[in-house]
């Protein structure tokens, strides 16, 4: 622990230059008495640290002295800072080793590749999350990358969509994936993987037992997959509808790409009205009933019957609410 701490406190003095054992103190979260030994270990390991006094005083390294990360084109150095992303890294519990890992690398860089660094956090940021949602709490999340990481089997008690709700599973950890906001735990269970929504997990248990991890896994082709199947199966039913132009560009915007792709492809050409059919995948009637909904007057249900019932009962209470305008 003193090792890694006197190697931040070097790394400290040589991307910030004169610093104070106040500052120091501050960063590395020690008394300023431990500051003081830690200088002095560091002068005594030959490293050439002094001190300035006054009130401007501090410690600083002697001009020239660094170590410098070689190998590194620019661009590559600038991928590196870009790779960093705070917000999933806190999540999974490495938010400061993150932030020591960056300090090491502005440091160890010459000056020029690491201004390229400074200029990257300025100018590019990474927002995982999608519009309109709120991070979703996930207070397992850390255990189980942990879990992942060491390869250790976990026990779980899960909320599900489907009865029973709860249940209980004992799994193979194999990776975590951040899909647009959401964390995801991929996991062995039995001889099948399946995926699991990390915030959908009530309580876990790492277990003292091995993970037999696959020797041929790969975590980002098994995703790839399963994203595949999903688009692929989540729509079982479809709709076929009539719908202004406007509506067939407004897809675009207000539908998921699969539903808005698949409904654009199946267009007619406009009929004497000026209005096209089209088929639009739906994953049942209640969604179809939602996602419709949002072109409003510009859509007209043709089957199946019952998500045109439905449209007809909405329509049919919001005319008593809503009487014609004066």
């Amino acid at each position: 622990m003193r090792a890694s701490r006197l190697v931040s406190l070097l790394l400290l003095l040589q991307t910030r230059g004169r610093m104070t054992a106040q500052e120091l103190s501050g960063a590395l979260e020690v008394s300023v008495r431990t500051v003081y030994r830690d200088v002095e270990s560091l002068g005594a390991a030959g490293v050439p640290v002094y001190a300035e006094r006054g009130p401007a005083g501090g410690y600083r390294l002697l001009d020239g002295y660094r170590t410098r990360l070689t190998g590194l084109t620019a661009g590559e150095a600038e991928a590196l800072f870009l790779a960093g992303v705070p917000g999933p890294a806190a999540d999974l519990g490495l938010g400061s080793v993150l932030a020591a890992a960056e300090l090491k690398l502005r440091a160890a860089l010459p000056p020029d590749l690491a201004e390229r660094g400074e200029r990257i956090r300025h100018r590019f940021h990474l927002d995982a999350p999608s519009w309109f949602r709120e991070p979703e709490p996930t207070p397992h999340l850390a255990a189980l990358a942990r879990a992942v990481w060491e390869d250790r089997r976990v026990q779980l008690r899960y909320r599900r969509w489907k009865t029973p709700r709860e249940v209980t599973r004992t799994l193979s950890p194999l990776g975590v994936v951040l899909k647009a906001g959401r964390w995801y735990l991929v996991a062995a269970a039995g001889a099948q993987v399946r995926t699991y929504r990390v915030g959908a997990i009530l309580d876990l248990t790492v277990l003292d037992e091995p993970v037999d991890r696959p020797a041929d896994f790969d975590l980002a082709r098994c995703w790839q997959e399963h994203a595949d199947r999903y688009e692929r199966g989540v729509y079982r039913d479809e709709a076929r509808v009539r719908v202004t132009p406007a509506a067939l560009e407004l897809m675009t915007y207000v539908f998921p790409p699969a539903m808005s792709r698949a409904a654009r492809a199946a267009a007619s050409e406009p009929d004497a009205d000026g209005w096209v059919r089209t088929t639009v995948p739906v994953e049942s009637v209640k969604h179809g009933h939602i996602e419709l909904l949002k072109l409003g007057a510009e859509v007209e249900v043709l089957a199946p019957a019952e998500l045109r019932d439905r449209f007809a009962a909405t329509a049919h209470a919001l005319a008593a609410l809503y009487p014609p305008p004066a």
